[in-house]
């Protein structure tokens, strides 16, 4: 698999990563283990995870399999700051809480460091020198190696970066063919201080793959009570759209639809590797498989004009 250095930092990360989001609640632990197994016999590296996932079951299966189904200097650990508030669904970013969720984080993952540690999107109640100085702390002290931010907007990342006295390497947002937003701030705000972007829901919440092609199927989480919201937003209107025609031009380059989807974000100016969130074991091997070459330009620009963020 390839590999990319996150910004112009020394960080080396498979383009493709492995998101642990889903572990612990759609996904139970023998398919969790399977997963890590297939990502990294593919050449994969980079495996992000939070404190939030699954309550934290994601980072108490992710600190079993390692030593066990895979050595922990075979990957980068990526994993976003922050104590989950109980029943709130928001996160506490004060120093106490980001550096309290660090704790746990290295005590579940049974390591001693963390490879790369993002803050997670700011909370107006904190003030920002708390986070700085709970990202200098942990850069400082060796519990992480790098650090960077998560779901920043540009102005918010270009703040942080540059209130730092220490290099801030990426900022993991939200980005595909169908939610393209970031690039009018978020993307260009991280060039401008030498970041990568590492990108989150990468097939448009499932709806890349074309399964969602005039139908809704039973097993699909825009089927399901808990992630229809997730879903909903991009199963009408333009993003349907984008839908057809990336369903047209990968048939006619012999591809299937998130392989095309996957491969022109990965070519995106500023990407460093792009999140897998796969539900099952069969899935992310199928998105492994995909060839990660650039696109023909002829179809790069049609999927750029067709998805092209509206005002």
């Amino acid at each position: 698999m390839q590999r990319r250095n996150v910004g112009s930092s020394g960080l080396s990360v498979s383009a493709l990563g492995l998101g642990t989001m889903n572990w612990g609640r759609e996904v139970e632990e023998e398919a969790a283990r399977e997963q890590l197994r297939l990502f990294t016999e593919a050449g994969g590296t980079l495996i992000e995870s939070a404190a939030g996932y699954g309550e934290g079951q994601a980072e108490a299966m992710l600190g079993s399999f390692i030593g066990d189904t895979v050595a922990r200097s075979e990957i980068v650990l990526a994993v976003q700051g922050g104590s989950p508030r109980s029943g709130t669904g928001s996160v506490d970013t004060s120093r106490r809480g980001l550096l309290d969720s660090l704790d746990a984080s290295l005590t579940l993952l049974g390591t001693d460091s963390v490879d790369l540690w993002l803050a997670p999107a700011c909370d107006a109640s904190v003030p920002l020198h708390e986070t700085l100085s709970a990202l200098e702390h942990a850069y400082t002290s060796g519990r992480a190696r790098y650090v960077g931010a998560s779901n920043h907007s540009g102005w918010e990342f270009a703040r942080l970066a540059a209130s730092a006295g220490f290099p801030l390497v990426a900022n993991e947002v939200e980005y595909s063919l169908v939610n393209r937003r970031v690039e009018s701030e978020a993307v260009p705000a991280a060039a401008a201080f030498d970041a990568g972007i590492l990108a989150w829901a990468p097939l448009g919440r499932g709806v890349l793959t074309g399964k969602y092609r005039g139908r809704l199927p039973s097993d699909s989480r825009g089927a399901s009570e808990v992630w229809a919201p997730y879903v909903d937003s991009y199963l009408t209107g333009r993003p349907q759209r984008i839908i057809e025609a990336l369903c047209t031009a990968s048939k006619g380059l012999d591809l299937q639809p998130h392989e095309l989807a996957l491969r022109w974000l990965l070519h995106r100016p500023g990407v460093s590797s792009v999140i897998l969130g796969a539900r099952t074991p069969h899935q992310l091997k199928e998105l492994l498989q995909t060839n990660l070459q650039a696109i023909p330009q002829t179809i790069a620009d049609v999927l750029d004009e067709v998805s092209v963020p509206t005002a």
